[in-house]
């Protein structure tokens, strides 16, 4: 039997992606603890953003550490796929365990700390999985299942947020407005035993590891390979860097906008259903990109194409109608969905035209967000970046790789690494909502964590002309061929 025909092992791979949503699911938790610690431990809005950074560091750490170690030994042939698998997940259980001592330490350097370690074992899991869950099956069918797992990753990050604000701040009329350290440790104990027995159940399943023969080709890379030779990966390169940073920096600092007097004086115990709506908003444009895995006809295609999204917004409405959100103001937020649904059709399976048209549509959705009248309206245009982000990430993969052969591999790794702008740029728009405290008087008639909201718009710039010019480049090595596959980090 051809690998071509080689059936989708689905027992396999429905354990896997037990591993996509904790990813999902921890990176929203982490917009629940930004406020929680900017309050606690009275931090600047850029000092509050070390949350985001260490989380996101760590993943560029692990994977040169884990690059530096793989030159020497193949990590994934010597102990194989599962047992690096679980010995990621339990690294990241000891960084949950670790919000224990630091919560009795009352030390925000130790909770980065945690964190930090907590993302080192997503690092491991990341490098692990994405490749496994391809393996897993037909190689024809591979960005199919790593579409299915990214909405699994989606759907963590939309209930991570709600289920979160429940452990830390309650529900209905038992639900606090204050928060002690304290309050902590019992959720991240919970995830850290979670870690634990997925862990557990990953080094016992029956998840094969693939032939060692498909990796012998790594001997055979060019040996004097250099990103420089391919300007498709070096902008590409800083496509991811931007596109991860633009993600992260449009919801970590948006507790900080709708704390301000002009959006409405939010709380953080407020803040959860708007998180979710966020990261809800990348679960909606990556369950639509997905149903492009199933073979329909073109009618059936076009229906799911609006059924798959409102399924999905009705996911985020009832996680927050069951957490007793009021979200009466979120029943406007089908007009941007049905927008988003016309730029995917325009955009096609086209990863150049695809990526610059929902980087235009993210570009315009900031400026509004900035220039809008109304606040009420003005949130719902940041938020909608999640949308215009969604199907991002596997067109700039599309772009980057195309055209490098065997060296395909190496310059992945790199694109992995990028990871890191989801540490910097937040860092940067934090640092200018920090001159309300200098500058009450704000930029423009806004405040400046309103116009910090620049920082976002700017993103969306580079996403759009990646995704323009990186086929002219391409174009010009005799590579046309770019299809995209919906998916996710």
């Amino acid at each position: 039997m051809s690998s071509e025909n080689v059936q989708t092992k689905w027992g396999q791979f429905v354990s896997l992606i037990i591993v996509f949503f904790f990813w999902g699911f921890v990176g929203s938790a982490n917009d629940i603890l930004i406020p929680v610690f900017k309050k606690v431990f009275t931090l600047s809005q850029v000092q509050s953003q070390l949350v985001a950074w260490a989380f996101y560091a760590a993943y560029f750490v692990g994977s040169i550490i884990f690059f530096l170690v793989s030159l020497k030994s193949d990590v994934l042939q010597k102990f194989g796929y599962k047992k690096t698998l679980s010995a990621g997940l339990i690294l990241s259980a000891v960084g949950s365990f670790l919000f224990v001592p630091a919560a009795t330490m009352e030390s925000f350097p130790f909770f980065l700390t945690a964190l930090f370690t907590v993302g080192l074992g997503f690092s491991i899991q990341q490098i692990v999985a994405n490749p496994l869950a391809i393996k897993m099956g037909s190689p024809a069918t591979g960005a199919h299942r790593l579409t299915l797992a990214g909405g699994v990753n989606s759907f963590g990050t939309t209930i991570g947020a709600i289920l979160l604000g429940i452990a830390l701040f309650g529900m209905g009329d038992t639900k606090k407005t204050s928060l002690s350290l304290e309050d902590i440790k019992l959720p991240f104990i919970i995830l850290g035993l979670a870690f634990i027995l997925v862990a557990v159940f990953m080094y016992f399943s029956k998840i094969e590891d693939p032939a060692k023969i498909e990796e012998a080709a790594i001997e055979n890379l060019d040996s004097k390979f250099s990103i420089f030779n391919y300007p498709q990966l070096y902008l590409g390169m800083l496509a991811i860097f931007i596109y991860v940073g633009t993600e992260v920096t449009i919801i970590s600092n948006l507790p900080a906008l709708l704390k301000t007097s002009e959006f409405g004086s939010i709380l953080e115990d407020a803040i959860s259903p708007f998180i979710a709506l966020y990261w809800g908003s990348l679960m909606i444009g990556r369950w639509n990109g997905g149903v492009n895995v199933f073979n329909t006809s073109n009618l059936v295609n076009t229906a799911l194409k609006f059924i798959v999204p409102a399924l999905a917004f009705g996911v985020i409405i009832g996680a927050n109608v069951f957490a007793a959100h009021d979200v009466s103001s979120f029943y406007i937020y089908p007009i941007w969905i049905l927008l988003f649904i016309a730029v995917s059709f325009i955009g096609g399976k086209n990863a150049g035209k695809t990526l610059m048209l929902f980087g235009i549509s993210g570009l315009l959705m900031m400026v509004l967000g900035l220039v809008w009248p109304n606040p009420e309206i003005a949130k719902f245009f940041f938020i909608s970046g999640g949308l215009f982000l969604s199907i991002m990430w596997p067109s700039i993969f599309d772009l980057a790789i195309a055209g490098l052969g065997k060296n395909t591999g190496k310059a992945s790794s790199f694109l992995i690494m990028m990871i890191l702008g989801g540490g910097v740029i937040p860092l940067i728009q934090g640092s200018i909502c920090d001159f309300d405290t200098t500058s009450p008087n704000g930029i423009f008639g806004i405040s400046w964590t309103h116009f910090s909201y620049i920082v976002p718009l700017l993103g969306f710039v580079y996403l759009a002309f990646y995704g323009f010019y990186c086929p002219k480049i391409l174009k010009k090595q005799g590579v046309s061929h770019i299809i995209s596959e919906s998916g996710g980090h």
